[in-house]
């Protein structure tokens, strides 16, 4: 595996078998083959998430410190999501400069599943906090590691046509992985060891089908960049002066994803004291089901249907003011029937965000050699939300009026990045 820095200039005259098939713009449609490919590791990788955040640390978390149980499920994810901040971006643009004969992100799929899979086996055996936030730590770089590169595959190989329909699967996939996660939560029945093996085997399982097929473009040792720290460093700071559109589509990305992970952070703790669930991992599993089965109806039909109308903004804002939505129904609605709905209208709104939205990411891109570092640090806009919504979370339920706020605030935040949608000018 090389790595690099400066690129070499790009033969945009080049095919997608040529020379520098690597950087070139795709135009020839993917496979369905590649396609479940990529679905699968979506599935693994957020299985790995969301099985752990959704139902897994908490348990864990009420079995170390009962009457702290909040402060350590923030503190976890939190430090975990930190690691995610920089590990993201990091490998993606490590990724950028492989020129290994599988390809620039294959083998780094390979190497975050491995570690991945290794540290959710030490989380099962954690007995303190100290460790739990360890082991955390490298499941976020591990993971991440994989989804960066799986990321980066969509605009090296898919043309943007085909995006939005791409894109729906893939939503789909994270959602596949976000159910098997809480199934894992519910099936265990409190035994949170069990649920982290389960997890592994996902995550380890999930990448495989992408492994084996053989065709991540190569990047050539004459197209690679010298390795110059300081440039290499100063690379992630992308200018939203130079590149607004990016600028934009980042800071909406990151509005909707807090308001999102505000709506269900505290989830299993809502169900426990507020709802008075009596089986508030089994309330998961039903919520993040219903939610699951809306999330992959809105996604693939939205996502093709963009593709066909050539339009991405309506849908963006659309979706995320139906995801601010949800949030009023728990703030207003706190019974059974309420979480109900909201799970469905968050599952409507997030699906067809996933898939457009991301569509709308992959066009924004400002160059085609650094595809993989600039996804990653979209990807931030996904993983730094995990840092601030726990925190605004803990503050909303502990001294602020307690789920009521937080929920009004998740609604308010996402609704800021449904607004802020229209300033992106290169794309409809």
């Amino acid at each position: 595996m090389s790595l690099s820095d400066t690129p070499a200039p790009l033969d945009h005259d080049a095919g997608q078998d040529g020379p520098t098939a690597a950087l070139a713009e795709p135009t020839r449609k993917v496979t369905a083959r590649w396609v479940t490919g990529l679905v699968l590791v979506n599935v693994g990788i957020n299985a790995a998430f969301f099985g752990p955040i959704n139902v897994l640390i908490g348990q864990q978390a009420i079995s170390i410190d009962a009457p702290n149980k909040e402060a350590i499920l923030s503190l976890v994810t939190a430090c975990g999501a930190a690691v995610s901040l920089v590990a993201n971006p990091l490998f993606g643009a490590l990724s950028d400069r492989t020129t290994s004969r599988f390809g620039r992100r294959t083998p780094w799929v390979l190497a975050g599943a491995v570690l991945g899979t290794a540290a959710l086996l030490a989380m099962s055996g954690a007995a303190s906090v100290a460790l739990m936030v360890l082991f955390w730590c490298l499941l976020q770089l591990g993971a991440n590691a994989a989804y960066a590169a799986i990321t980066a595959a969509v605009p090296d190989r898919v043309p943007v046509k085909q995006r939005g329909g791409v894109g729906g699967l893939a939503a789909m996939g994270q959602t596949l992985g976000i159910l098997t996660g809480a199934v894992f939560g519910a099936v265990v029945a409190g035994n949170f060891m069990v649920g982290y093996w389960l997890c592994a085997a996902a995550l380890l399982l999930s990448v495989l089908p992408y492994l084996f097929h053989r065709n991540d473009p190569v990047l050539p040792r004459g197209a690679r960049p010298v390795f110059r720290l300081k440039a290499f460093a100063r690379s992630f700071w992308i200018s939203p002066r130079l590149y607004p559109d990016f600028g934009w589509a980042w800071f909406t990305r990151f509005l909707v994803n807090v308001g999102n992970q505000l709506t269900i952070v505290y989830l299993l703790f809502f169900l426990r004291d507020i709802l008075k669930h009596e089986s508030p991992e089994t309330g998961v599993l039903v919520l993040t089901g219903i939610y699951a089965v809306m999330v992959m109806v809105t996604a693939v039909v939205a996502g093709p249907w963009s593709d066909r109308v050539g339009r991405r903004k309506p849908f963006v804002i659309g979706s995320s003011a139906t995801i601010a939505m949800a949030g009023l129904i728990l703030a207003f609605f706190p019974v059974w029937p309420g979480a109900l709905a909201g799970a469905a209208v968050l599952g409507i709104g997030f699906g067809a965000y996933l898939a457009v939205d991301f569509a709308l990411l992959t066009q924004v891109l400002p160059k085609a050699v650094d595809r993989g570092k600039d996804m990653g640090v979209i990807n931030v806009a996904n993983s730094l939300p995990q840092v601030v919504a726990p925190a605004l979370a803990f503050v909303a339920v502990r001294y602020a009026g307690g789920y009521v706020s937080l929920f009004i605030t998740a609604a308010v935040i996402g609704l800021l990045g449904a607004v802020f949608v229209v300033k992106i000018k290169s794309v409809r």
